[in-house]
């Protein structure tokens, strides 16, 4: 297991990953809701969704609203736990430990698959395999969604990553080593992220043509529409 995975499995998971969360500037929770707004649009009342990375469940709380059914995985038990706790006797949002590049679902299930906030950085796994399995569980017709951020957000996400490492979420930022779009701290931990050449390689097997949008000026968001 990798530095990366070590941090959002391990050490940034349940509350300390929810204080994340409530410690955001404005700015870094205006981009966070717009993430959720983007795809809360996406979502026809018929659709069975899966959001890869569900955390403690602050984005399918909202789905709930939406959606006939909502599934969420994620790799660490203890937000998984929180996230049972915060969403109740909710009927039809179902929760598994599970990890994104080896989803235990049949194929062609899920009407719409997310990963936002970057997560298909800071899962630290084979990023093509991530790709490919959110597509293979994805009904013909159906899309698929990862987000990662824009260059215009570099300022207000280094200030937010600050932020975390003050309250030792994170270890210390190293200063001289991050820039260009990747944060460094002094434990190992490295955030980077996912431009759209970058993806646009990831997905170059693929006979998809990703479409790109940026929204709120913070995120791009690579949208992968499955064929029938």
């Amino acid at each position: 297991m990798n530095s990366v995975n070590t941090y959002y499995s391990q050490k940034l998971s349940a509350e300390k990953l929810k204080l994340c969360y409530e410690i955001a500037p404005p700015r870094a929770k205006q981009y966070l809701e717009a993430e959720i707004d983007f795809i809360l649009e996406k979502i026809k009342p018929s659709d069975m969704v899966l959001e890869l990375g569900c955390g403690y469940g602050r984005v399918l709380e909202k789905l709930l609203a939406k959606a006939k059914t909502v599934v969420g995985i994620d790799t660490s038990c203890s937000s998984l736990l929180l996230a049972e706790q915060r969403l109740g006797h909710a009927t039809a949002c179902y929760l598994f430990a599970m990890d994104a590049v080896k989803l235990g679902f049949g194929d062609r299930l899920f009407d719409l698959v997310f990963c936002i906030q970057n997560g298909i950085s800071a899962f630290g796994v084979d990023q093509r395999r991530l790709i490919d399995e959110a597509i293979r569980v994805t009904c013909s017709g159906g899309t698929v969604f990862f987000s990662s951020y824009s260059e215009n957000f570099w300022k207000d996400r280094l200030a937010w990553f600050r932020i975390q490492s003050e309250h030792n979420l994170i270890g210390e930022i190293d200063e001289e080593a991050t820039g260009h779009g990747t944060i460094i701290c002094k434990d190992g931990f490295k955030a980077t992220t996912v431009g759209p050449d970058d993806f646009a390689s990831l997905a170059s097997h693929l006979d998809i043509k990703p479409i790109i949008t940026e929204v709120n000026g913070s995120s791009i968001f690579y949208e992968i529409q499955v064929k029938p």
